[in-house]
């Protein structure tokens, strides 16, 4: 069993992970709230938590991931301010509320799909476990960690000592935040103190609704995470997973109720990833226009070339979007995939035994009897062990492809690596066809550098040409203009 060291956001440590059960793995990683497509910030997270869940299982591990889908409750904020998202979309679309969760359950699911992540292995939805939800609280309720107040039930903080322990927040600056930017719900004790089940809101038409011991009414967001994990994982968990966004209020608000709950630590490993910023800022949907998965692949990007972007960037770190930086990525993803398949097809007339060094070194079976090859691999994987570094693993694929190593050692080093990459890299790129939209993009792009050499911005001519080539397009002028067609 190899050993992996991840950064864990309690003790702001790279710590060495060690499970409760020896090779047993149990991650809960916060799911979508399913009113809106998936912007590809949002995808960011769920790819590390796919590296996390496979490099686990390369290690030994027999991993049970639990996911919620959030189809009821999740307000604008992560606190308990403005509308119900479930209910904004319904508004937007003109639809039910439950024909918006469907729809965009099996749009994030596709998108997941595409980007080639493994489905975890539990996926419940919020309105799946509403009486669980209602039992939850009773507990907690007998435990004098509740009132209620104004027709909500509420947690009290308070009575929970440890609740800034993730945050490192300071109450005292937060209190004054909340009442000068917020507006604060004169029903709390604390402003902080946040809703388990709510019978009254700022809106009176709320299309979900439930009968309990307070009256009629719909859960708060953060019970369904708690619950479900609950449910699903036991009272001790691994390793749970979100956006960095979920720190302050999200999961605080979770560790507060759940050891509340259980009387006892919850988990062990808290796992978060960084945004994904543009030229705004932090990527997010409250602009109203937004990036996702169906965007790029409209405009004629391969969504693991979105992929293979996100992991030349450290999760902890904060990664800039841009089409350019995309179109670079894009470019150096099939060339990459190209190779690996030239290699896999033995074309490189490379030699039938590895030259790295004296002696026979063959293939049997599935095992390596390369040691130079398996030293690669090696390498791959402690790269992997330091906190997830792809970037740092991604450089390991490399070096093995120019190394001397015969061409079906390669291959079977990288299906190893590609077992975590998940970027089909041995997998031959299907025939494409071409739709309106990415005829028109790649009509635009041609466009754009036409009106750049007549500017004689030649730089910026060939700029745009790798971006088009980028798109798996030959472009070639002649006296007529620049035809264009698909690479072979």
């Amino acid at each position: 069993m190899r050993t992996l060291r991840l950064y864990n956001t309690m003790s702001r440590s790279i710590e060495e992970f060690v499970p409760i059960s020896e090779n047993a793995v149990g991650i809960y990683t916060c799911g979508p709230t399913v009113y809106n497509f998936a912007h590809i910030g949002n995808l960011r997270t769920y790819i590390g938590e796919d590296i996390l869940v496979k490099t686990l299982i390369a290690f030994g591990y027999d991993v049970k991931r639990v996911m919620n889908i959030t189809d009821v409750g999740h307000l604008e904020s992560d606190a308990d301010d403005g509308e119900d998202k479930l209910l904004l979309g319904a508004k937007r679309e003109n639809k039910s509320i439950k024909e918006i969760a469907e729809f965009y359950e099996d749009v994030f699911f596709d998108d997941c799909e595409k980007l080639g992540m493994m489905r975890p292995t539990v996926v419940r939805r919020a309105t799946d476990c509403i009486e669980q939800y209602i039992d939850f609280i009773k507990v907690l309720e007998k435990k004098g960690y509740t009132y209620f107040s104004g027709g909500n039930v509420y947690f009290d903080i308070s009575l929970f000592p440890g609740y800034t322990n993730l945050s490192r927040a300071v109450l005292d600056d937060q209190i004054a935040g909340s009442r000068e930017d917020v507006e604060r719900d004169s029903n709390k004790k604390n402003p902080q103190d946040f809703v388990l089940w709510f019978t009254k809101s700022k809106f009176e038409n709320q299309a979900m609704k439930w009968d309990s011991p307070w009256g009629v009414g719909y859960p708060g967001w953060h019970l369904e995470c708690s619950v479900i994990a609950l449910e699903n994982l036991g009272e001790r968990l691994d390793i749970h997973c979100g956006g960095v966004d979920h720190i302050a209020v999200h999961h605080t608000n979770e560790i507060a109720q759940t050891e509340s709950y259980t009387g006892k630590k919850w988990v062990n490993h808290w796992w978060h990833a960084e945004f994904l910023q543009d030229d705004k800022g932090k990527m997010s949907k409250s602009a109203g226009e937004f990036v996702n998965l169906d965007l790029l692949i409209k405009k004629g990007y391969d969504p693991l070339a979105y992929r293979y972007y996100v992991l030349g960037s450290h999760y902890r770190r904060q990664l800039v979007f841009s089409f350019e930086n995309l179109d670079q990525a894009s470019a150096a993803y099939r060339k990459l995939r190209e190779k690996t398949i030239e290699i896999a097809s033995d074309k490189t007339g490379g030699a039938s035994v590895c030259t790295a060094h004296s002696g026979d070194c063959v293939l049997h079976g599935d095992g390596l009897s390369c040691a130079e090859a398996q030293k690669y691999l090696e390498r791959f994987y402690a790269a992997l062990a330091d906190d997830l570094n792809t970037a740092n693993a991604l450089t390991e694929l490399y070096a093995l492809i120019k190394s001397d190593i015969a061409p079906q050692d390669k291959v079977s080093v990288i299906a190893k690596m590609d077992e975590v990459l998940s970027l089909n890299l041995l997998v031959p790129f299907e025939e494409r066809s071409v739709d309106a939209n990415f005829a028109a993009e790649i009509e635009r792009l041609i466009s754009e550098r036409a009106e750049a050499k007549k500017a004689k911005d030649y730089a910026r001519a060939d700029e745009i040409r790798e971006r088009i080539i980028a798109k798996g397009v030959v472009i070639k002028d002649n006296k007529d203009g620049t035809v264009w067609e698909l690479k072979k």
